[in-house]
């Protein structure tokens, strides 16, 4: 085929999750209706969090940087799978492959990063709630966000790096809808992937120490809510802890099941979709997950629809 030729020359071939042009199209407009919905719902969160001065606490702050995270997540991916399934190529440039697993690594890091972050400002507003103006100070959340961004733009060279590394042999087929460094390892042609594989162990210890500071923050958030005498109060808790406890679960063990699993020559659809839980999903649910269960959210984005003072942001989305 003149496209095999043509990967193994300067690019790869993307092939995506059916190789049938029907499916194609299907999945095509399914990943184009979701990511309109994520891409919708986050901006909705990033506008109300920056606008409202109701939202301007540390848990909105770090939601907001979130919520920008997961737009940026599903812009690295679904729009290029999109084009390429329309178009019925599934080319992907060596170069555009090299981008994309450079910030869908970082944007995962930060995801991961920010998360821990959430869930200690959680752990310190319901256990430690005297000192949490202190703790969680304007300049200390600034300097953990920054914290988040920067680790992720780490992990991200890291990773391109490594991958920049390998020397990639026979027709660079990759079973998967983006550049997974999974199956991007499978196409080496030689040991010069053991750069990457340490840069994999060296994240991944990190990522388990980051899993164990949240498990240790749940641990005493709930340890807290149980003795509280008020079921109202211990109700109000679980709302804003319960959403984000099933997306760290959702997003950690569908991220563990990708990388850790060894890459086959001929994927299940199980790890299909996996896949789609781990990089699609999370992105698109974070913002409904967020706003369903917490009224002061759902309050802003009702005056942010219907209040004439954002009338202008009303217009604009019409239009989206």
């Amino acid at each position: 085929m003149i496209m095999e030729n043509k990967t193994t020359v300067s690019g790869f071939l993307l092939m995506g999750l059916s190789d049938n042009h029907d499916l194609q199209i299907l999945h095509a407009l399914f990943f184009l209706v979701t990511y309109l919905f994520g891409s919708a719902g986050n901006f909705i969160i990033i506008t109300i969090t920056t606008l409202d001065p109701q939202l301007q606490s540390p848990m909105y702050y770090f939601l907001k940087h979130l919520s920008i995270l997961d737009f940026s997540s599903l812009s690295v991916t679904v729009p290029q799978y999109i084009e390429s399934s329309l178009a019925r190529s599934g080319y992907i440039s060596y170069g555009q492959c090299m981008i994309q697993v450079f910030f869908f690594t970082a944007l995962a890091w930060s995801e991961t990063a920010i998360l821990t972050v959430m869930s200690y400002d959680r752990y310190v507003a319901i256990c430690l709630p005297l000192h949490y103006e202190v703790i969680m100070s304007p300049r200390k959340c600034t300097w953990a966000v920054a914290a988040v961004w920067l680790s992720g733009s780490i992990c991200g060279t890291l990773y391109t790096t490594g991958i920049l590394s390998i020397r990639f042999c026979g027709n660079r087929i990759i079973h998967q809808f983006f550049c997974d460094v999974p199956q991007l390892l499978k196409l080496s042609c030689s040991n010069d992937y053991l750069v990457i594989i340490g840069v994999v162990n060296f994240v991944a210890v990190i990522a388990f120490v980051c899993f164990i500071g949240i498990v240790i923050s749940y641990v005493h958030i709930f340890s807290t809510v149980l003795r509280m005498p008020s079921a109202e109060s211990r109700s109000k808790v679980f709302s804003t802890c319960l959403p984000h406890l099933f997306v760290v679960s959702l997003f950690l063990s569908t991220g563990t099941f990708a990388y850790l699993n060894p890459a086959s020559d001929t994927p299940t659809a199980l790890e299909f979709l996996f896949s789609i839980f781990y990089t699609v999903l999370p992105p698109t649910l974070n913002p409904v997950i967020y706003s369903l269960r917490n009224e002061t959210i759902k309050s802003v984005a009702r005056k942010l629809l219907f209040s004439r003072k954002f009338a202008g942001w009303n217009d604009l989305a019409c239009y989206l």
